[in-house]
């Protein structure tokens, strides 16, 4: 139905994809598999008319054709879902799942309560009871996902690109998404997936092609391969023990937190974090932990209780004061809260550090390429340079640029909002020995994931968030997952 014939694509000097042929056939699921900045995503948004390619053609249904916008690949009966959510946040769920398909009466004007119910059908099959008469910008990142899944079904599309899903989704959502996948291959749709999450793969997937550093490596039925034989041609080597050992934590209290409640989020959150450790919020998607969270950085003061920093009672009202307080945050919102992309690398990881980097009133310029630089060769963010804009980089290396501008200004508290989401399983190992090792060298880590295995593996204590409430602490090293989801699911 569709195919790439030697497709490549460069970006600022640096060649992201290399030349690659692969097909896609009608009725199957086809698994985009490989590390951060392989060039899956890439591939992708070439297919999806988003990247002009630098080299090669696209056929589709035997064709030669050029998508030069995605409206072309629309027209055609391509639809994607995108990394990156795009939704036009000050129009309404219904709004965005039926832009550029809206329905219309016999003279020629949207037709608003067709297109609610339109939205309402879409959603219902994912099994979400959002209000399509909501606006966008009231919506959690979760529920945007949400969204955008059912813009894209609603296309009727021949083939959907689906890149990194699931990635803010929770469990039942996911599941609500795979009952969708199934009914689009029974309808003779081609499904092309990418996802980090190696257990969808092989539930999902019926042929899975690897990217390894923009270069294609091959194509091979899922039920040829293993979840170890895919790890190794995706990262290029065997990867052993992506979880190391905990630390130990002290007893000494770097962090109380006392009553905090912001209605209807959350109320009566209290706990005590200790130097060298790592505390995690679990629960679904919605629970209130990153409002808790982002109460601790400032981005959502809350309305009661009391934050005590190193014995002190703090006033946190902003991120700056948060930084000034010793506090570290790489939000879950990459796109809307994290990265200001139309600046470079170097900018987005210097850019609360500032103060250290200055003489004076001015930037000392040498000084924060040296530390981006050290930055960037130290989270091994693949990069043609400190310049490139961020924006060009894969999500992957934009989410290892964030962490990398959290801990250049030397926070003793960190927090890690989803700090894995969208990152390879190479990279993951990578990252959590980065968190072992902050915890080891006596910071004090507050890690918020929908991954029950990270959770279990690399925390010391686990609070379990339902509803907003504390519904549980427990000691992770005597939890399993199934205790964890009896915690966390609504009475």
């Amino acid at each position: 139905m569709l195919q790439a014939l030697e497709l490549r694509k460069d970006f600022g000097g640096l060649t992201v994809l290399q030349p690659t042929s692969v097909d896609f056939l009608p009725g199957e699921v086809h698994a985009l598999m490989g590390e951060n900045g392989a060039g899956k995503s890439t591939l992708m948004k070439i297919l999806a008319g988003l990247y002009q390619p630098d080299g090669g053609q696209i056929k589709w249904r035997n064709q030669v054709v050029t998508f030069r916008s995605p409206h072309d690949a629309l027209t055609a009966g391509i639809a994607m879902i995108h990394q990156e959510l795009m939704p036009i946040p000050h129009l309404t769920v219904a709004e965005n799942i039926t832009l550029g398909a809206e329905p219309t009466g016999t003279l020629g004007f949207i037709d608003r309560k067709a297109q609610l119910v339109r939205a309402a059908t879409l959603l219902a099959e994912l099994d979400s009871d959002i209000n399509p008469a909501r606006l966008m910008h009231t919506l959690t990142v979760a529920q945007t996902q949400v969204v955008e899944i059912a813009k894209a079904l609603g296309r009727q599309a021949d083939v959907v690109l689906m890149d990194e899903p699931t990635a803010a989704l929770s469990d039942l959502e996911v599941a609500a998404l795979f009952r969708a996948i199934t009914r689009l291959k029974a309808r003779g749709v081609a499904v092309v997936y990418t996802t980090h999450k190696m257990d969808e793969v092989f539930q999902l997937a019926d042929r899975i092609t690897v990217l390894r550093d923009g270069t294609y490596i091959g194509t091979h039925l899922a039920r040829d391969l293993s979840p170890p034989k895919l790890i190794e041609m995706m990262v290029g080597r065997e990867l052993s023990d992506v979880f190391p050992a905990r630390g130990q934590a002290s007893q000494d209290v770097i962090l109380e937190v006392k009553g905090l409640s912001r209605e209807p989020a959350y109320r009566n959150i209290s706990f005590k974090l200790h130097r060298g450790e790592i505390l995690a919020l679990s629960g679904l998607m919605g629970a209130g932990r990153t409002e808790i969270v982002s109460a601790l950085y400032g981005l959502q003061p809350t309305f009661e209780g009391e934050i005590w920093i190193r014995g002190q009672l703090s006033w946190i009202r902003s991120p700056a004061d948060a930084i000034a307080a010793g506090i570290g945050m790489v939000t879950e919102d990459r796109k809307g809260l994290g990265l200001i992309p139309a600046q470079s690398v170097q900018q987005n990881i210097t850019l609360s550090s500032l103060h250290k980097l200055s003489l004076g009133p001015l930037l000392d310029h040498a000084r924060e390429k040296k530390e981006a630089s050290a930055q960037i060769s130290q989270f091994a963010v693949r990069t043609s340079g400190p310049q490139q804009p961020i924006h060009q980089l894969s999500g992957g290396n934009q989410q290892k640029s964030l962490i990398a501008r959290c801990l250049l200004h030397d926070p003793d508290i960190i927090i890690l909002d989803e700090p894995t989401r969208g990152i390879d399983i190479g990279a993951k190992a990578e990252i959590y020995a980065i968190i072992q090792k902050l915890a080891q060298a006596g910071k004090a880590v507050l890690l918020v994931s929908s991954e029950l295995l990270e959770v279990l593996s690399l925390a010391h204590r686990i609070m379990v968030i339902r509803q907003g409430d504390l519904a549980a602490e427990l000691d992770a090293t005597k939890t399993d997952q199934v205790t964890l989801l009896h915690h966390a699911m609504p009475l």
